[in-house]
């Protein structure tokens, strides 16, 4: 038994090595990619495209339910960016709050004769509203049927060759748009989806739907997941693009060419992890149809989102995100892996994505569990369980200092010396109960999944004026 646990152990422990050896690997393709961006982001002119009549027109879809008290600064902020053409379409999602009324009363909204074509099936539309004196903003009022039908009911609405999907808890900066779209622009025919930078709202300083002042956040849980976006999505989006092997784009942020989301069957309802299942979806579509494509990522287009701010919301969302991997996993991801036909994606990113995500709380929660049981067999091996979880805590600081030097290298949005030292100090004590608190949501989200729990869970919502909350 000491011998089985043991060996299982040294397994885990490998594991450890092996997923983690091939985190950096992807943050060197980050690396050698972040200086191309920045340099092309310095010489751009993007004050001069936003005024081009060269620049694709977008509609902007916003998927809304409860959100009473950010609706008003994100629908603002989204009226003021500076690009040429385009239309905001919110998408009431049945709320139960005052949402409609809200938009309806501060936009002066009325009734439309605007009809959404019946491209996607979607639950039933109760209205349309629209205001001439804000010509690109329109509100459509339907039955409670999900994000990903709120995002298929906008796409019907809508009449440009782009979509965007933005939360409605959240604020694009106002030159976020040109600048994605820019990289839409360097190869129109073969780019069908690019991912905006994520960044956490929570303690910056925002008004009238802009976000003036950027500081950390004040309280621990948006803190440790603002370094943990920093990793995410600096040190791995940046390179998976660079090979073309992107498995997501944020739900928060992304542009997309309608026709081929449409081609590849719309947003999929029904449960959560619409965000990763587009992108699954339209890599699946294009590499069947042999069409040559790029999912790009935009690490300079910036939308900032609110962050949970308790375990319970926290817990909830990161116990969603586990079933929404889980069934894109079983659903495409078996069907994908190591098939010649899906390229990257059938060699790579699905292969890693099942053994190194989803896969990921079982081999170290096990193999954790088994050193313990070793050690406790006999107590002078205990430094076994001590090289384990230095191993673990070492690579993922690694990991973090090599994200943070990104951030760094590439867009310092974080000036003040302090802030780099507080990230920092977050990096480190993450491994110190957090880390293993995600292992622990994913793990209960697969279980949620196999007993059906396809609920997208509660959300708590706070103005970023005031500190009233609400719970979506």
């Amino acid at each position: 038994m000491r011998d089985l646990l043991l060996g299982y152990g040294v397994f885990a422990t490998y594991y450890v090595i092996v997923i983690n050896t091939l985190y950096f690997t992807i943050m060197l393709f980050s690396f050698k990619k972040i200086f191309s961006i920045v340099k092309n982001s310095k010489f751009s002119r993007y004050k001069a495209l936003s005024g081009s009549e060269y620049v694709p027109s977008i509609s902007i879809l916003v998927p809304a339910y409860n959100e009473e008290l950010t609706i008003i600064e994100n629908v603002s902020s989204l009226l003021a960016l500076d690009y040429p053409k385009y239309e905001v379409i919110v998408i009431n999602d049945g709320s139960k709050d005052d949402t409609v009324n809200i938009l309806v009363n501060e936009f002066g909204l009325k009734p439309s004769q605007r009809v959404a074509r019946n491209i996607l099936e979607t639950e039933a539309i109760r209205a349309v509203y629209h205001n001439p004196k804000y010509p690109n903003l329109y509100l459509i009022d339907k039955n409670n049927g999900g994000k990903a039908d709120s995002l298929n009911a906008g796409i019907n609405l809508s009449n440009h060759p782009l979509i965007a999907s933005i939360d409605a808890d959240s604020l694009l900066e106002k030159d976020a748009l040109i600048r994605i779209v820019k990289v839409y622009m360097e190869n129109p025919e073969e780019t069908v989806a690019i991912g905006g930078n994520i960044r956490i709202a929570n303690g910056c300083e925002i008004q009238d739907g802009i976000v003036k002042k950027v500081h950390l956040p004040d309280t621990i849980l948006p803190m440790f997941q603002t370094v943990e976006y920093l990793k995410a999505f600096l040190g791995g989006r940046i390179g998976w693009s660079a090979i073309n092997g992107l498995i997501i784009v944020s739900g928060a942020f992304g542009v997309f060419r309608k026709d081929y989301v449409i081609k590849a069957g719309g947003y999929r309802g029904g449960y959560p992890g619409e965000d990763m299942n587009i992108i699954i979806k339209l890599h699946k579509y294009m590499l069947e149809n042999k069409l040559p494509y790029r999912i790009a990522y935009c690490p300079d287009a910036v939308c900032w989102t609110q962050a949970p701010d308790s375990l319970r919301i926290l817990g909830s969302q990161r116990r969603r995100w586990g079933r929404g991997n889980l069934k894109n996993m079983l659903e495409y991801g078996i069907h994908m892996a190591f098939r010649p036909k899906y390229k990257i994606m059938g060699f790579l990113t699905i292969p890693y994505n099942i053994i190194f995500e989803t896969l990921n709380p079982y081999f170290r929660f096990t193999g954790f569990l088994a050193l313990i049981g070793y050690v406790l067999t006999d107590l002078t091996n205990w430094h076994v369980l001590l090289l384990f979880s230095l191993l673990n805590i070492l690579y993922g600081i690694l990991l973090g200092v090599g994200a943070l030097l990104l951030e760094e290298i590439g867009f310092r949005r974080y000036p003040r010396i302090r802030d780099i030292f507080k990230m920092l100090f977050f990096i480190v004590i993450m491994f110190l109960g957090y880390q293993q608190l995600g292992v622990v949501w994913r793990f209960l989200g697969h279980i949620e999944f196999f007993r059906n729990n396809n609920t997208w869970g509660t959300m708590t919502r706070t103005s970023f004026n005031k500190d009233k909350k609400t719970t979506a």
